[in-house]
């Protein structure tokens, strides 16, 4: 019997969603065992070319992490698209646009600027930045071009699945993977994981009172939180409320806050805004020199708020407002 096609590619991402397929352990073997890997960059050569020659939709799966920033991931993801049945985005890069995505709060040229002019250990009084087409000795060189924003998957091709997380549990991506195989899958644009608030399954949930407010934030690197107190009870900024479950609680259970890697559940639009929403109301003062300081007292706003998600928030570009 002929096994069915699948692909992995990762596009602007750290690489860990491909750590999480190997962390499989021994059921590696089951999934390479039941499928044919007909590109893999991270771990297998295969080239352009043998993709391109494939027929359309003669891959069964093709799982992309990594949002896109460049005219290469641009290319590969509509390839992929175009010769795979089904496109799961892989991860929360992919998924939401990730951490990368957080350099939608800047210009593509102040993005420049920072890392090949302004930074101090650089030395380039010329101010050389990278050039898409370079002639060399040996002839013409060409370099992706960098998009002037970074967008998640679904915003360049049609998307099927999404598969959550920073990186997706190995318990998922196996689930994913014999759904898949088996055919047993949910309605198309299903994210393969719990629709509850991460809240629903928190251990710690027991220790969050019915009437929650905060007076101060305080930063989890200079505070003590006891492992079986709720972080906002403490005062200690975490996404859970407003963050889909599926995750395992692994942060929590690490005594660290959540951080909103598995996104909102399917009832929230701008996971970011959901939470500021609901944190605002926590604070416990009507009086206005205690309300500015409280919002001086997060650090880094957007950076937190939409740690994950801010490519694929209601208002996706930030870097051009005044």
């Amino acid at each position: 019997m002929t096994k069915p096609k699948v692909a992995f590619y990762w596009c602007a991402s750290c690489g860990g969603c491909e750590e999480a397929v190997v962390d499989l352990a021994e059921d590696i073997l089951k999934v390479v065992d039941a499928i044919d890997i007909v590109l893999w960059p991270v771990a297998m050569d295969f080239k352009k070319s043998d993709i391109e020659a494939m027929a359309d939709g003669s891959i069964a799966v093709s799982f992309i992490n990594g949002s896109v920033r460049t005219s290469e991931q641009d290319e590969w993801v509509k390839l992929l698209r175009k010769k795979s049945g089904l496109v799961v985005a892989f991860g929360a890069c992919s998924h939401l646009g990730g951490i990368p995505g957080l350099a939608n709060l800047s210009s593509r040229q102040q993005l420049l600027d920072t890392v090949y002019v302004q930074v101090p250990t650089v030395n380039n009084p010329n101010k050389i930045y990278p050039q898409t087409i370079c002639t060399v000795a040996e002839g013409e060189l060409e370099l992706p071009a960098i998009h002037e924003e970074v967008r998640t998957l679904d915003q360049v091709i049609d998307v099927d699945y999404y598969l959550p997380g920073c990186a997706p549990p190995p318990n998922l991506i196996m689930d994913a993977v014999l759904a898949i195989l088996s055919g047993n899958l949910p309605e198309k644009g299903t994210v393969l994981a719990l629709d509850k608030s991460l809240c629903d399954t928190c251990p710690r949930k027991e220790s969050k009172p019915d009437k929650l407010k905060i007076s101060d934030v305080k930063r989890i690197s200079m505070t003590i939180i006891p492992e079986d107190k709720c972080f906002l009870a403490e005062g200690v900024i975490c996404l859970g409320p407003a963050t889909r479950s599926g995750c395992g609680e692994r942060c929590i259970n690490a005594n660290m806050p959540c951080r909103g890697c598995f996104g909102p559940t399917k009832a929230v639009q701008d996971q970011g805004a959901k939470f500021l929403s609901g944190f605002s109301s926590l604070f416990d003062s009507e009086d206005e020199a205690e309300i500015n300081a409280f919002a001086e007292s997060v650090i880094d706003p957007a950076g937190l708020f939409y740690m994950f998600s801010l490519a694929s928030s209601l208002k996706a570009k930030f870097h051009d407002r005044s």
